[in-house]
């Protein structure tokens, strides 16, 4: 796509939907095929329409059609806390200025650029020179620099990398960080207070581009790795995940494909979710600049003591998308039933909603939707779906009109889905354009990563959401490699009954590590929601000794046995773990979801007191 190109509407050429009537939102129509093996496969019925090489071309194309619009905004202190905007025409100057400093560095797939900090303006430029360039960039998590203590999940991801360069954006903020990881000798560049021997980011922007900068960009390899993604590292130390230029590029397509009214609406969006995961830094940021959108960098985040800045935010843009991960939503509907003006604006474009990372908890959906109807007198669209950092991320999607909590739809057009045996479940499985070719500099990850025809197996476990009408979809089923065997030889289902139970246990306990394996009966390890806990438990103790909360948990559990149909769905004992769950150890991800494996084996004394007879006093007994 020429920079020079023209077009008669926003969306036109190469890219675009190819048409916006209005249908429910979603993926199309698929097509199933049985399989002697016991397989099934779901294949989408139409091709996807054309997307680029790389991504730059959409900022080249945008740069020429509207050139003055915001591509990316976030508040300055410098500007008195105002909102700094970059147009889409000053980000492709910024971008050639950039990619002929990278070139000049000698950066290559071997010397690749890696980021330590945050969503930041010098951030989204840095990445977008990059791949302009061809040079592989690797976002890494802050947390691993400045909430880790070892910082040994830092040095494995910057020893993988063997990086050119690396970015930080305040030197001062992530001194010890560079100091305990970065490998000596390696060029550092940073936002603010450089350390000795440091550029400023400044520098880098004055370089004045060349005829090199166009050059590298016409011969950018679509299928080289553009961005290496961290996993979160939930069973070991984090791997890299490539991403190449096709599968970002593709996969935007197929988000335009499932939302056609993104091609005459450029969305607005105002987003927390940190760039290094592929939900915040392919899916979003990816598809504002792809449909020629605005992102607003929200600082704010959903936890306490961190929303009020998404409040204020939210309080001045009103986006046409709003993405966000359960505990956000949650944290918004808190404050929209209590302030009218607040709901006006969030509910005065918005024209869809978008959920991930984990079930959103239907008591939280329904209230939205009734808030919707007295605000705007109809439903706004509530979607989801399922995939990861290997599928870029997009991969299946509810439809609007067969979408409830814990449901993942179908697959996307341009993805074919394998739901394929083992055990007593069924593996999806994927393959397409939008699929990783491997991790980066881990060949046995890689083999292991695929089945033997080649399919990318997610691990995840489906089931479909009506027997007699597979067009309906699948809903998800739980985690392979989470699920055990009780000594009775009955498979427990850790996902579905994890939901169920907080379902249950609402809105008091944000997650459960079920505990069990080759025991004859379940037991739980709840972990408590600290808000709502306050509520009913006197400042200054212990809710995991607080005999009127756990007798209220109790109860609630003894409510939901009677529900079960087996004992791999019946939790007899179950104890609150107040304490921290770890980083470093792997308890919990920097994404904040919980490995269940980790827990167990780092509470192992808190499993056997869950055992024990007779019961520790904590031990809570349905």
């Amino acid at each position: 796509m020429s920079a020079t190109a023209t077009a008669t509407a926003q969306g036109a050429g190469p890219g675009a939907a190819p048409s916006v009537a209005r249908r429910p939102l979603g993926p199309g129509p698929v097509r199933f095929e049985g399989r002697a093996d016991g397989c099934l496969l779901v294949l989408p019925e139409g091709r996807l329409g054309a997307y680029p090489h790389r991504l730059t071309e959409r900022l080249e194309y945008w740069a020429a059609v509207a050139p003055e619009r915001t591509l990316v905004a976030r508040r300055d202190p410098a500007l008195r806390g105002e909102w700094r905007h970059i147009s889409y025409g000053q980000m492709l100057a910024m971008v050639r200025a950039l990619g002929q400093a990278l070139l000049a560095r000698g950066l290559s797939a071997n010397r690749p650029a890696a980021i330590l900090s945050g969503n930041c303006l010098d951030q989204a430029a840095l990445t977008l020179a990059a791949l302009h360039v061809g040079v592989p960039v690797a976002p890494i998590s802050p947390s691993y620099a400045l909430m880790a203590k070892d910082f040994s999940r830092l040095r494995h991801c910057l020893g993988l990398l063997t990086p050119g360069l690396v970015f930080a954006s305040d030197g001062t903020r992530f001194a010890d960080a560079i100091a305990a990881a970065v490998p000596a000798g390696t060029e550092l560049v940073v936002s603010t207070n450089p350390p000795p021997g440091a550029k400023l980011f400044s520098d880098l922007l004055a370089t004045e581009p060349t005829a090199a900068v166009e050059r590298a960009a016409s011969q950018v390899n679509p299928d080289a790795p553009a961005k290496i993604l961290f996993t979160s590292g939930s069973t070991g130390q984090p791997k890299g995940v490539v991403n190449t230029q096709r599968m970002i590029c593709s996969n935007q397509q197929m988000l335009l494909e499932a939302f056609p009214f993104m091609a005459v609406e450029p969305p607005v969006l105002l987003d927390w979710l940190p760039w290094h995961h592929t939900f915040g830094g392919n899916h979003n940021f990816g598809l504002v600049l792809y449909n020629g959108g605005t992102l607003y960098v929200d600082d704010g985040r959903p936890v306490p003591g961190g929303f009020a800045e998404s409040l204020r935010n939210l309080r001045e843009v009103a986006p046409s998308i709003y993405f966000n991960v359960p505990r956000g939503f949650e944290e918004v509907l808190h404050h929209l039933k209590a302030d009218a003006a607040l709901r006006r604006t969030f509910f005065s474009k918005v024209r869809m909603m978008f959920y991930s990372a984990a079930g959103l908890p239907q008591h939280i959906w329904d209230e939205l939707d009734r808030m919707a109807l007295a605000e705007r007198g109809e439903r706004i669209p509530m979607i989801t779906g399922l995939g990861s950092t290997e599928t870029a991320p997009f991969c299946l999607c509810v439809r609007e009109d067969v979408s409830a909590s814990g449901f993942v739809g179908l697959p996307v057009p341009g993805v074919e889905l394998k739901l394929a045996p083992v055990g007593n479940k069924l593996e999806a499985r994927v393959r397409g354009p939008s699929i990783t070719p491997g991790y980066w500099r881990d060949p046995e990850a890689t083999a292991k990563a695929f089945d033997e025809e080649g399919w990318y197996c997610l691990g995840d476990a489906l089931l479909p959401v009506d027997p007699s009408d597979l067009h309906k979809g699948f809903r998800f089923d739980g985690r392979i490699t989470e699920d055990f065997k009780l000594s009775t030889g009955t498979w427990v289902s850790v996902g579905p009954l994890r939901a169920r139970i907080i379902a249950a246990l609402a809105p008091y306990v944000r997650d459960v590590v079920l505990a069990g394996p080759d025991r004859n009966a379940l037991a739980a390890i709840l972990l408590p929601e600290p808000e709502a806990v306050a509520r009913i438990v006197p400042n200054g103790r212990d809710a995991a000794a607080d005999p009127g909360l756990r007798s209220m948990l109790a109860e609630k559990l003894a409510a939901l046995a009677v529900t079960a149909s087996g004992s791999s769905q019946r939790v007899v004992r179950a104890t609150l773990l107040t304490a921290p769950l770890s980083l470093d150890a792997g308890e919990v991800t920097d994404k904040g979801s919980v490995n269940q494996r980790a827990v167990l084996a780092c509470r192992a004394a808190l499993v056997e007191e869950l055992y024990a007879d007779p019961p520790a006093p904590h031990v809570i007994r349905i």
